[in-house]
């Protein structure tokens, strides 16, 4: 059966109008974007083969143009588009950040990380410089690494916070195996950044693992 078909009341589109889109499952939201389904499947069935496919919007978003295209009714179209709507997010998030006290908007840094981190294949340590208002100065993907580990070099930070003539920093990096859990080498190294910019009496605010949709906050877990 078609979605235009259904019940009013049932229909993604005039369930997002009605309800808002907090309402709607990831299904529902998927197939909106999706529009139109193929040969005995409505959009929403395509939507529902995708997060079986991939397990979770977080898992599509991270999925290569050749793994979509294995789902029947996905091509390269559909493709560029979802990498576009994901940019455009984190191009939002980035801009909302940007002129706010990020210390009172804790859940809309963690937003952002989640967009620019969750997906990637191999960790990356990223550095968040502030100013003395706690505002945002600049992001930078500082170190790249493996699956497992990425090797951070606090001279490197220290020359960039005198750059940006920074107050404060937050770190953040991502785990790919999806588990928001520090390790031994997470802790010693957000010490070691601690002691070398403290030296230059910039203060280190927070440390965020990012994993799938789960991040972990140093401070949270009084890890510093």
């Amino acid at each position: 059966m078609a979605i235009t078909d259904w019940p009013a009341s049932e229909r993604p589109r005039e369930k997002l109008m009605e309800l808002g889109a907090k309402a709607l499952s990831d299904a529902e939201l998927l197939a909106i974007f999706l529009r139109v389904g193929v040969v005995g499947k409505s959009a929403v069935d395509l939507a529902r083969d995708l997060l079986v496919q991939f397990g979770s919007l977080n898992g599509i978003y991270a999925a290569s143009q050749k793994e979509m295209s294995l789902v029947y009714g996905i091509g390269v179209s559909k493709y560029v588009q979802l990498q576009a709507v994901l940019e455009m997010s984190r191009r939002a998030l980035a801009e909302q950040i940007q002129t706010r006290d990020l210390l009172s908007s804790p859940q809309q840094v963690r937003d952002y990380l989640k967009l620019k981190l969750a997906n990637l294949p191999q960790e990356v340590f990223v550095v968040l410089f502030l100013d003395a208002q706690n505002r945002l100065l600049a992001i930078e993907e500082m170190f790249t690494g493996t699956l497992t580990q990425t090797s951070v070099y606090p001279r490197e930070i220290v020359k960039r916070a005198l750059y940006f003539n920074a107050a404060s920093v937050m770190f953040a990096h991502n785990h790919p195996s999806g588990i928001a859990k520090q390790s031994r080498a997470d802790e010693m190294i957000t010490q070691e950044l601690k002691k070398a910019l403290a030296l230059i009496d910039v203060r280190v605010l927070d440390h965020f693992i990012i994993a799938g949709n789960e991040t972990l906050s140093f401070v949270e877990a009084g890890l510093l």
